[in-house]
């Protein structure tokens, strides 16, 4: 049990320090960004000493070094600063609301609905997948298997823009059976949200089936050689039986890890789906940051991207040694 505390405990310590040289490539990142806010905001036509007074105001005079560790300083105490364009935009115009907008408060929304987005899919995709794995597995080499490797190489192959056009076209234009914008608004029910949810959770449960779905094929085959199954075999037990009481509980390692990848994909790759069906996420929030350069909020949403990817990493090592006798002694 030590042994395990003490593995737990060196992942973690390596995650934060993963974090941390991420949120140093993040803040450098974004800080080299082309264009300036200040400029954005004050059109082409604005003068050195407004940009200069704006910038100053916004404290990005300063020098990086100091910039970075007070956006760090501040992100370790829950507080990822003021959004530019939301709190300041007002001051800019000559009017003082004494409104500002954290951006926190900016992100939870949107967060909120990018975990509902990427609950909806998991819900489809994980059992989704692990059937076709197991059914691939079982009927290896047939017309079923065939044509189901084909449907995922295509699927994996095909970008996720492709994909959600695809659907839209057949779901929402030719038969009109779900909506292909996601408005999502505050004060709906679920059924409602569910609706708006489920074509952009379609598109991205044909991405990330694929990956699970043979993942978990290659586990169950790669174990259906080995000698206890072949004991298993001889007992008469028939071919499904073997493969969910044998072969599986085996195969969960590798299969922990690849559900656990596609997980933080849902978190972090779905910026492209959330742009193409205006889902009012995460994603979207931070292509829209980009483009006005709203520094602060391009950096949290970057880091929330980079920390869910990491903790999500960290949660299946972890799912991994502790289901798998031989990860806790490599020796």
């Amino acid at each position: 049990m030590q042994s395990v505390i003490r593995i737990i405990l060196q992942r973690l310590a390596l995650g934060l320090l993963t974090l941390f040289v991420v949120s140093i490539v993040i803040f450098t990142a974004v800080n080299m960004l082309p264009g300036d806010f200040a400029e954005a905001i004050l059109g082409q036509g604005a003068t050195p000493e407004a940009v200069a007074s704006i910038r100053r105001d916004l404290g990005l005079d300063q020098p990086p070094i100091t910039r970075y560790f007070q956006w760090l300083g501040g992100a370790l105490q829950g507080d990822l600063g003021n959004s530019f364009a939301q709190a300041n935009f007002a001051s800019f115009a000559g009017a003082d609301t004494g409104v500002s907008t954290t951006v926190a408060q900016q992100i939870a929304p949107r967060f909120e609905n990018t975990m509902f987005l990427a609950a909806v899919t998991a819900f489809i995709a994980v059992p989704v997948s692990l059937t076709l794995g197991i059914l691939a597995a079982l009927f290896r080499n047939s017309v079923f298997d065939r044509a189901t490797n084909v449907t995922t190489l295509t699927s994996i192959s095909s970008p996720e823009f492709f994909l959600a056009y695809v659907l839209i076209l057949f779901l929402a234009v030719l038969n009109p059976v779900l909506p292909s914008l996601s408005n999502i608004f505050d004060g709906m029910s679920f059924g409602e949200r569910l609706e708006k949810t489920l074509l952009p959770a379609l598109t991205l449960t044909l991405v990330v089936t694929a990956h699970m779905m043979r993942m978990t094929r290659a586990a169950i085959i790669n174990l259906l050689a080995s000698p206890y199954i072949e004991m298993a075999r001889l007992k008469g037990m028939s071919p499904m039986r073997v493969i969910v009481k044998h072969a599986l509980p085996n195969a969960l390692a590798p299969i922990i890890n690849v559900i656990a990848l596609n997980l933080a994909y849902l978190i972090t790759g779905v910026v492209v789906v959330e742009v193409v069906f205006v889902y009012p996420g995460i994603g979207q929030l931070f292509v829209d940051s980009v483009k006005i350069r709203d520094i602060p909020v391009v950096q949290a949403c970057c880091l929330i991207f980079a920390a869910a990817y990491i903790l999500l990493n960290l949660l299946a090592d972890i799912l991994s040694i502790l289901s798998n006798p031989r990860l806790r002694h490599p020796k």
